[in-house]
């Protein structure tokens, strides 16, 4: 179990432009937490998104590409390149996967969801925003298992089942379900509140 002073731990996954568009959102809602923010979001391999320079103009937080072995630290937002896969080992280390053959392009929010699971769970959460298919699904329940936190956008309207739908639909148990704002605020509470009790 981690020390009650370890840092907690935010791990999001989204996937395309509405996706991007949440995480924009999110961050702008949050401006500066206290916490470690790593972030994967699905997009194209072969060119220059300019991902972080996109993320950075909506939080106060500095938004770095994650290098290995790096030490992460609260209050900082770390992102993955599309073929080095961000994950986290034990005591705030970052992991990259190289991936040349993209055996896991459709399973990297797994991937980092399921490198949480190594902490215990406490002062973990695990949040899943708009993206097709189901990526996250299976990371989010371990998450859960493991007695972290889950959250899921509660998108509105008629649409093809993506990332949240397919999230809550495999988990079951989800923490907090609602919209950017509703996602924004339940952090922020539990980044106040003791870990929840085994």
């Amino acid at each position: 179990m981690l020390e009650e002073l370890s840092p907690w731990v935010i791990a999001i996954g989204a996937s395309g432009a509405e996706g991007l568009d949440d995480l924009r959102s999110l961050l702008a809602e949050w401006q500066e937490i206290n916490a470690i923010v790593m972030i994967v979001l699905h997009r194209p391999w072969e060119k220059d998104t300019h991902l972080r320079q996109i993320l950075q103009r909506s939080t106060h937080m500095p938004v770095q590409i994650a290098d290995q072995g790096q030490q992460l630290r609260p209050g900082c937002i770390y992102i993955g390149e599309p073929s080095r896969h961000l994950c986290l080992l034990s005591d705030s280390i970052s992991i990259l996967i190289s991936d040349p053959k993209r055996a896991h392009r459709n399973r990297t929010v797994d991937l980092l969801f399921n490198s949480l699971v190594v902490l215990g769970g406490q002062r973990t959460i695990g949040i899943v925003l708009s993206g097709s298919l189901d990526d996250g699904s299976r990371g989010l329940a371990e998450i859960h298992d493991a007695g972290g936190y889950t959250m899921v956008l509660r998108r509105e309207g008629q649409r093809r089942p993506g990332m949240p739908e397919n999230a809550r639909a495999y988990d079951g148990p989800v923490d907090v379900m609602g919209d950017v704002s509703a996602i924004a605020k339940a952090v922020k509470g539990l980044l106040t509140s003791a870990p929840r009790s085994s």
